[in-house]
């Protein structure tokens, strides 16, 4: 018998394979994206310490639809200004297992042309 794993499960497989070479410190975070079919959210963490920075994402900004790509964009303006805040200009980016396409590349794009290094 055929084991069928989901299409989620194999984003997980994905997602710890990218992380276990990726790794956030206190000087260059890791910028980390999670995306739903109606949501898309993003947080700055410190691995070495275990914490959130910043973080923001569609429920926070309050936005009709956070299920595209202009939500997408949005989000990643909330996140670098926020990062300029806590006073990061550089960060790590992981994508979550996702493919960078869509509404992950929407998200990275508009972080980067607010000032984001990465």
């Amino acid at each position: 018998m055929i084991n069928k794993v989901s299409r989620n499960e194999m984003r997980k497989i994905r997602h710890e394979r990218v992380r276990s070479k990726i790794f956030g410190t206190p000087v260059v975070p890791r910028l980390c994206v999670y995306r739903s079919s109606k949501n898309i959210s993003a947080q700055i963490i410190d691995d070495e310490n275990g914490i959130t920075l910043a973080s923001a994402s569609s429920l926070t900004l309050k936005l009709k639809n956070g299920g595209n790509k202009e939500a997408a964009s949005k989000v990643g303006e909330a996140i670098a200004e926020a990062c300029k805040k806590a006073g990061i200009t550089k960060v790590v980016f992981d994508r979550g297992g996702y493919l960078y396409h869509g509404r992950v590349e929407a998200l990275a794009e508009s972080a980067r042309s607010k000032g984001l290094e990465f």
